[in-house]
């Protein structure tokens, strides 16, 4: 049982859109992202997925509405619901989801993050 501490983790990488495990609680990781510009419309069949915005502001695209997060702020995305998250500026986000999810879903492409890559 160590602490983390979310900003000393979130200085470890720049990129976008990779996100890094740095913990895991049963079958679910959690899991810090950067976010910056637009994704891709994707869902995930089996599964539902948490997104907790640490720093920044967060959008996400449903098919009828869109979803403004602030910081503090988090949205569970139920399974099998196209989404499409993207951020202005950079963002800084908590993921909590099952071990082994795609970022991408089932579209793929060059989005697509290395799975399991902890800081």
């Amino acid at each position: 049982m160590n602490k983390i501490n979310l900003n000393s983790k979130l200085k470890l990488f720049s990129e976008h859109w990779s996100p890094k495990v740095i913990a895991e609680m049963n079958d679910y990781q959690f899991k810090l992202v950067k976010l910056k510009g637009e994704f891709v419309w994707h869902k995930h069949d089996d599964t539902d997925e948490t997104f907790m915005v640490i720093e920044g502001t967060l959008n996400i695209e449903f098919k009828d509405k869109t979803v403004r997060l602030e910081e503090g702020e988090m949205i569970v995305v139920k399974k099998g619901e196209m989404h499409k998250p993207f951020a202005e500026e950079q963002c800084k986000v908590l993921l909590i989801e099952p071990r082994g999810i795609v970022n991408t879903g089932e579209h793929g492409g060059n989005l697509t993050a290395e799975n399991d890559v902890w800081i």
